[in-house]
């Protein structure tokens, strides 16, 4: 083998290695958002506000649909603590995707359908929703809700 032979299968190898890491390290954090959006869902099902915050980056934004985006923890705490006075939830999340655009960001695409009970009138209606979360990993390796709006995919109210 010539010298040009052996330096260009040496980077095909590297290459090719390099790949594999990028691939299961991919994988790897595909999970850790996957656990973040289960723990989000029981969050919201148990209107946990505390939870729903351990999930949050510091200055992530959440965008209600009819609402404001919340900027910041304290903003997204009342949002939430809000949300939970005025309504229960009990839905599921589907993960249609998960895309990483750069090591450290991500996003989610979902939906969420089941019901909700609003506190006013004690109402149990249907509850359907198509989502969006921009995912960040910390410094720590944990992936966190840095961005996440929803709006709903039920027909308008007559």
């Amino acid at each position: 083998m010539n010298a040009l032979t052996k330096t260009l299968a040496a980077a095909a190898a590297t290459t090719a290695l390099s790949a594999c890491v990028t691939a299961d390290t991919h994988h790897s954090d595909s999970l850790k958002i996957k656990s973040v959006l289960s723990t989000y869902e029981r969050a919201l099902n148990t209107s946990n506000t505390n939870s729903v915050m351990q999930l949050y980056a510091e200055d992530g934004v959440f965008m209600p649909q009819h609402s404001l985006p919340a900027i910041g923890s304290k903003s997204v705490r009342a949002a939430y603590d809000g949300v939970f006075k005025a309504i229960t939830l009990d839905i599921k999340f589907t993960i249609d995707e998960i895309v990483q655009v750069a090591p450290d960001w991500a996003f989610a695409r979902t939906r969420s359908n089941g019901f909700v009970t609003i506190h006013a009138n004690g109402h149990k209606g249907a509850e359907a929703n198509q989502e969006l979360f921009i995912f960040q990993k910390q410094n720590d390796g944990e992936w966190k809700i840095s961005r996440y709006i929803f709006s709903t995919t039920n027909p308008p109210r007559q």
